[in-house]
């Protein structure tokens, strides 16, 4: 809810500068803090001692003495809004429990971002995410030296500790006896600053901030150095993406695509400049986080505008673009990106950050409309792309923008994954149409001879019955239920006598010029038909598109999986194969169950009927709905290979759908 504002500016910077009484200035805390002398703020590096009081939501006072303050940021410090460092006497949980105790905080000023809460909802953004660390923090309104500076967020100083990033500490000093494995806090730093080393491989400028400038000891820095240059050369080598010689036992991957995400939904130009992560002791992985520095984020950069429908791996800034799109080489990295994208998609982050934008906007509203006279709303501060004339617009924009770019990045990861292979062929109990990939016309068995034809959903002579045998299929005709035949005479190969156009025979599971293999090729969800006998491919003769156009018998080689008029896909209909046809009666799930075994990682089925179990054929998905295996019934599958996690099995056996979800 607004207040309309009545006091003249200059009014209240006299209010301000009489300390008639430490007050609230609007429903959030004001924070107040003088330096000795009134002596002004002029350096990153110098402190200034000042006395800080701070007014809480209860209007309770506290006052904090002998307070350090100076400058900090690169970009922010040249803005007309800057941001500070605090360095308190002793410890203190200025967020209150749960939250760290310690001596420096941060005042960020948030000045480029109009909204004023970029950086609060990338946090919440890691949050959502498995990040471990994501930086707490708390809107004020600041007074300094009488002056009112406008809304301001309390915010964690990236370093170790607990409640921020919570890894060991090393010792200090170091003994004959001291595990210098870790922990250590590192940055991707486009500034070089402080104790900063460039590496080998990549160039990458990487800075240590933990264990800090004065204490770090050579043998620490030769160690962090040595260890950050093997997991660059593990990039650079020819089997960069195996998971044991390559980068991936290098990192945690679940921090890594996270945060690259985090990176890619916030569109953090500069992300890959500033890119935090750090190594524990004990643990021979990277991790990576905290989020830090997003209010150039959301398209807020006129730099690089349109972001909206960019990848950061593409037009961000800084050097971990050059570890990220090795990265995307990788197939395994790409379906992990993709995957883990759904997931979050799925998991409702779009509504999460709506909900986090709503809560922040509504407690902002009376803060951000004094600091807004402060400082006018539509004045450029920085690099902004648009301005508006009233906070609203601001939200408004930031909203768009997440649907809009949250939209892109599903298509462009989509884009960007290799595509599965085809799976082998797992026949359910329907007809199928056999359609060409070039033409999209059906096989048609239904007359004399066997030939291409229009796709037609009421057409039975393009229905076929795909009857399992043994190894191979029959292909069974619904409207002269007759089978698939190749008819082809004399000597045969791969690619000897070919050309005999198809037909059909009466059903005979002991010739095997009408049995089939289901040959998978590609990506695409195509198959091949090899005929048992001949060894030919069917054919669509010449790649013709007219209706009546013959399906040959025809070369097996090479060309199989490139040749559109060799390749098929199987379309069920919606129709089931009647038990009239079939002599498969309709099964109860009852009649069997399905078990998995956590001591030898398989899972089978048990039926008191096993001949049952040859009936139908099991499909294994992940969480993400990414088919990892099939198995027939009578069968066992192992989920040795696969990752602790949830996983749904689906079969169908007789008319009857089933799925079921399990744990491992």
């Amino acid at each position: 809810m607004k207040r309309t504002l009545v006091i003249n500016w200059l009014l209240l910077i006299c209010v301000m500068s009489a300390y008639a009484q430490w007050t609230r200035m609007t429903n959030l805390p004001t924070v107040y803090i003088d330096t000795y002398g009134g002596r002004p703020i002029t350096s990153k590096t110098e402190y200034v001692y000042a006395t800080m009081r701070y007014v809480d939501e209860q209007d309770q006072l506290t006052v904090y003495d002998s307070l350090q303050i100076r400058g900090r940021g690169n970009s922010t410090w040249n803005m007309a809004r800057k941001p500070y460092k605090l360095k308190f006497n002793q410890k203190e949980k200025l967020l209150g429990k749960g939250y760290a105790n310690t001596k420096k905080w941060t005042l960020l000023a948030n000045a480029a971002d109009k909204s004023l809460i970029r950086n609060a909802v990338t946090s919440s953004l890691g949050e959502f995410t498995s990040l471990k660390f994501n930086p707490a923090y708390k809107f004020v309104d600041l007074v300094l030296n009488g002056t009112f500076m406008g809304n301001y967020q309390i915010s964690d100083q990236v370093d170790v500790r607990p409640h921020r990033v919570n890894i060991t500490e090393q010792d200090l000093p170091l003994t004959d006896d001291s595990d210098i494995s870790g922990g250590y806090l590192l940055e991707v730093d486009g500034f070089k600053d402080g104790n900063c080393f460039t590496t080998a491989s990549y160039s990458v400028p990487i800075r240590i901030h933990y264990p800090e400038d004065e204490d770090i000891a050579p043998s620490q820095n030769t160690w962090i150095r040595n260890y950050i240059g093997q997991f660059e050369r593990s990039l650079r080598i020819t089997d960069f993406d195996d998971p044991v010689r390559g980068y991936r036992a290098f990192v945690d991957s679940a921090s890594l695509i996270d945060w690259y995400l985090c990176t890619e939904i916030s569109a953090n130009l500069d992300g890959f400049y500033s890119t935090y992560f750090y190594k524990d002791r004990g643990d021979s992985l990277l991790y990576w986080g905290p989020l830090w520095d997003n209010d150039i984020s959301y398209n807020n950069d006129y730099r690089e505008t349109g972001t909206v429908n960019k990848l950061m791996v593409d037009v961000g800034f800084g050097q971990t673009k050059l570890w990220i799109n090795r990265m995307w080489q990788d197939k395994w990295f790409a379906r992990q990106v993709y995957t883990r994208y759904r997931e979050l998609i799925d998991g409702g982050v779009v509504d999460y950050l709506f909900a986090r934008i709503d809560s922040l906007t509504e407690l902002l509203a009376e803060s951000q409309e004094l600091n807004y006279e402060r400082w006018g709303i539509n004045r450029r501060m920085y690099h902004e792309v648009v301005l508006f004339n009233t906070y609203d617009e601001y939200i408004s924009n930031l909203r768009s923008f997440i649907v809009a770019h949250c939209a892109f990045l599903e298509d462009a990861f989509a884009n960007r994954k290799p595509l599965d292979p085809t799976p082998p062929f797992a026949p359910r109990n329907y007809f199928y149409h056999i359609t060409n990939a070039s033409t999209a016309k059906a096989i048609d068995g239904g007359g004399a001879a066997v030939v291409q034809w229009e796709n037609l959903e009421d057409n039975e002579g393009e229905d076929w019955w795909v009857k399992p045998v043994g190894e191979h299929f029959m292909l069974i005709n619904r409207q002269s239920l007759r089978a698939l035949n190749d008819p082809t005479q004399g000597e045969v190969g791969p690619t000897t006598n070919v050309g005999t156009q198809l037909d059909t025979a009466p059903e005979d599971s002991l010739d095997e010029r009408q049995l089939w293999d289901i040959v998978p090729q590609g990506t695409e969800g195509y198959y091949n038909l090899l005929n048992i006998h001949t060894q030919h491919i069917a054919n669509l003769s010449g790649g013709n598109f007219a209706d009546g156009t013959a399906i040959l018998s025809y070369t097996n080689d090479d060309r199989n999986r490139q040749s559109k008029n060799r390749l098929w896909y199987f379309i069920p209909t919606t129709d089931v194969i009647p038990e009239t046809l079939t002599g498969i009666r309709d099964v109860e799930p009852a009649d069997y169950a399905l078990a998995y075994n956590p001591t030898s990682e398989e899972l089978h089925f048990g039926s008191e009927t096993p001949e049952l179990l040859k009936r139908f054929t099991a499909r294994v998905y992940n969480a993400g709905g990414r088919l990892i295996g099939s198995f027939r019934g009578d069968e066992r599958f192992s989920m040795a290979a696969q990752p602790r996690g949830v996983y749904v099995v689906s079969w169908q056996c007789g008319t009857q759908r089933c799925s079921v979800k399990f744990r491992k």
